[in-house]
């Protein structure tokens, strides 16, 4: 198995093997994390590989501090982010209907305690936090994902720290909610 510093030497010289060994070695792991940020398989497709483009064009500003795949793995979540910044304004109208549906929601959950009664399964979690709203969305997976400070989260979405944190709240309401439902329609089946 060739090595990061062998694969990273290789790409700095332009070798297209190495790129091929670099992608091979790390697309599935990096799917995964786009996959947080985005609401379909083909949103994560196109992120996937607009962030391989900046992988390859800055793979010599990589100074070999910190982890590889660390370093891979901001350049996807700053993709994701820019993703989501330039199909934000498709997304706005949208957001403000399912706002409202959500607090009405909101209201009824807040008063009931979520007990998770049997296991629910990560893809179909993750099928859940990709359908929340774009904003939600992003903010959920900064936050719990990349463990990021709502400060840090509304200096790269370009939000003030009070709607990260409102639409924090928010998705995890939805969340929930999103898991009491499935969790009623396990049980009367």
């Amino acid at each position: 198995m060739i090595s990061d510093d062998q694969i990273i030497k290789g790409c700095k010289k332009g070798n297209r093997k190495a790129y091929n060994v670099l992608y091979n070695k790390y697309a599935a792991l990096m799917l995964a994390v786009c996959y947080r940020y985005t609401k379909s398989s083909s949103e994560a497709q196109d992120v996937l590989q607009d962030g391989f483009v900046k992988v390859f064009q800055k793979i010599n500003t990589y100074k070999g501090l910190g982890s590889f795949e660390g370093w891979i793995r901001r350049i996807m979540v700053n993709t994701a982010i820019n993703y989501y910044k330039a199909n934000r304004k498709y997304a706005h109208a949208m957001e403000l209907d399912l706002s409202r549906k959500e607090i009405n929601e909101a209201l009824t959950t807040d008063e009931q305690s979520l007990e998770l009664e049997e296991v629910i399964s990560s893809h179909t979690l993750l099928t859940m936090i990709q359908n929340l709203p774009d904003g939600y969305r992003m903010v959920f997976s900064l936050y719990v994902f990349e463990e990021l400070k709502h400060s840090e989260i509304a200096d790269k979405l370009g939000i003030s720290e009070n709607t990260s944190k409102s639409q924090l709240s928010k998705a995890r309401r939805m969340l929930r909610s999103k898991i009491e439902i499935h969790q009623s329609q396990k049980i009367s089946v």
